[in-house]
């Protein structure tokens, strides 16, 4: 009996200590462990010029994550035409100084933005069980960031357009872009019935350069993929869809989709390039893990933190 014991209170150890180690791993390495994802899609018309998009998602910056800032800046490299953001820039109040300085290399690159509610809301102390059993709704709560500073930052400094339930235009190395996109999903901002309307106001007003270019590429932004949201974007006749919110399901089981998702998305959607289908409609999807994680639960496991580059090449055949 007593030897029993002896053995389970080994094992009891063994596995705490093995938890001890897998925790700490995932504050202290694999947090940090930014890293980039890079994608190739065959959606432009034939004959065009290669265009590199950079998505960025989820960085939840604080002011003290100066590793976080350079490795963003480092970015440049990549030499982006896009900038893709997708929202939940904020990680503290007093955060916007650090995005200004992390995203200042990419000041008149071309971009886009949607936001999400950490463009909004401060981060709050949750129960991280609590992912698994959502409630249903949110408690309201004052506007604590300086969202308009952060607006002022992307489309006054950098010249980014917001994609905030609205829809713009962008012609890029000869290519014609129209963009539309939707507010936070996952707080009720997406205005799907106004979303026809901005997209036939974009396309009737819009002046490209040559009546003669080639046909438009379409491309839907959102912070949070909903279904309704990715079904609404699909159905409007987007081609290829940028998102983020899911954090890839942060901490995962290696080899296997996301535990959680934060939203209805599949889990095996959740990080990633997919296809959407909806009715008789498709797009690629591409959902970006993020590169940061709530000051309150700054963990990861087999999930690190990323960046997203995508090459939008020339397509001699149909997709999806």
């Amino acid at each position: 009996m007593a030897r029993a014991g002896r053995t389970t209170a080994t094992a009891l150890g063994l596995t705490v200590a093995a938890g001890a180690a897998v925790a700490a791993y995932g504050v202290v390495v694999e947090r940090t462990r930014w890293t980039v994802r890079e994608e190739i899609l065959p959606i432009l018309p034939p004959g065009s010029r290669d265009i590199t998009v950079l998505h960025l998602s989820d960085l939840h910056m604080a002011p003290w994550q100066h590793g976080k800032q350079e490795f963003v800046r480092s970015l440049a490299r990549y030499e982006p035409d896009l900038i893709v953001d997708t929202g939940d820039n904020f990680g503290h109040a007093d955060a916007l100084d650090a995005l200004h300085y992390a995203l200042e290399p990419f000041a008149g690159t071309a971009g886009v933005f949607a936001h999400g509610s950490n463009d909004y809301y401060g981060p709050v102390l949750k129960n991280p069980f609590g992912y698994f059993f959502p409630r249903e709704g949110h408690g309201s709560r004052p506007m604590d960031l300086d969202t308009e500073g952060l607006n002022r930052l992307f489309e006054l400094d950098f010249g980014w357009l917001d994609l905030n339930n609205h829809a713009r235009a962008i012609e890029l190395k000869g290519t014609r872009l129209e963009f539309f996109g939707t507010g936070d999903a996952h707080r009720g901002w997406d205005r799907l019935d106004a979303l026809p309307g901005a997209i036939e106001e974009l396309r009737e007003n819009v002046e490209w350069s040559s009546e003669d270019a080639e046909p438009v590429v379409s491309i839907g932004v959102t912070h949070a993929p909903y279904r309704r949201v990715l079904d609404a974007l699909t159905t409007q006749g987007a081609d290829l869809i940028f998102a983020g919110h899911t954090h890839g399901g942060q901490v995962r089981i290696p080899g296997r989709p996301a535990l959680v998702t934060n939203c209805d998305i599949p889990p095996a959607q959740a990080q990633g390039l997919s296809v959407w289908r909806s009715a008789r409609a498709s797009a690629f999807l591409e959902v970006s893990a993020g590169l940061g994680t709530s000051i309150y639960a700054p963990v990861r496991f087999a999930c690190p933190p990323e960046a997203v580059v995508v090459t939008l090449t020339a397509s001699e055949v149909g997709y999806p």
